[in-house]
């Protein structure tokens, strides 16, 4: 694809009980001018009466809402067919928890437009309230989608801003049994890349606010990530030759 101004660029959220911070997160997405799905996780009433309010203040705000918690990846994948379905050619997926600098979305918008066909990947920047122990345990995350993919093409898998090119992420999604918690953010980006997308890594600022609220369950979903990484493992051994031809041939 050449370079285009053409993208029809919206913002997904995932929300699970963030109805607190969510709000200065999508007025900020609006302020930037992106029109904002925001799905409902199977929040508590009282987050889902925040998104409901968000929704009738701004037109340009729509509630997804899914009946039954599915986890970070399940509300993710069910925004972009959601997006889709509007009419979208990108979503920026960002966090609700207010961790992302959304200074930086017109960076991140314009590196979709100028590349549509790439996926945009934040590579994280943090300040001192990072969790030390959070920090360091990416770094097995990181080792281990670059044995996955053969490639150093993506810096950092974990981050939660992102835009994808709707067209080539869908088909990854809906052609694999991806993971629906925690594992989605990494999978999903080892898959786009043995699917050829393109990727390029933008730096941006990320914090840990004092009063942050994360869902991230230390041995369960570091289980889950685990199993993950062994899964893709098999899968990148029969990819191999593949993956290694593009390397010489680019």
């Amino acid at each position: 694809m050449t370079p285009t101004s053409s993208a029809i660029i919206g913002a997904v959220i995932p929300v699970y009980n963030h109805g607190g911070p969510v709000v200065g997160v999508a007025r900020a997405l609006r302020a930037h001018g992106l029109p904002v799905l925001l799905v409902d996780d199977g929040s508590a009433a009282d987050c889902a009466a925040v998104l409901a309010r968000l929704a009738e203040e701004d037109a340009d705000i729509h509630v997804v809402s899914l009946a039954v918690n599915q986890g970070k990846g399940g509300a993710v994948m069910a925004g972009l067919r959601a997006a889709r379905e509007r009419g979208w050619s990108h979503a920026l997926q960002i966090d609700a928890d207010g961790q992302h600098d959304t200074r930086d979305v017109p960076r991140f918008v314009a590196a979709a437009q100028a590349e549509p066909d790439h996926f945009i990947c934040g590579c994280p920047v943090y300040d001192a309230s990072v969790p030390k122990g959070r920090l360091y345990g990416r770094y097995a995350t990181h080792v281990w989608v670059w044995i996955n993919t053969l490639s150093l093409a993506v810096r950092d898998s974990m981050c939660g801003f992102r835009v994808y090119p709707l067209a080539r992420v869908l088909p990854v999604i809906d052609g694999a049994r991806i993971g629906r918690r925690m594992d989605f953010d990494v999978e999903v980006a080892v898959r786009l890349v043995w699917a050829g997308v393109p990727v390029r890594n933008l730096p941006t600022a990320v914090r840990y606010p004092e009063d942050g609220i994360s869902h991230f369950r230390v041995l369960h979903d570091n289980l889950l990530i685990s199993a993950m990484h062994t899964r893709l493992f098999f899968g990148m051994l029969w990819r191999a030759p593949l993956l290694l031809w593009r390397k010489v041939a680019a």
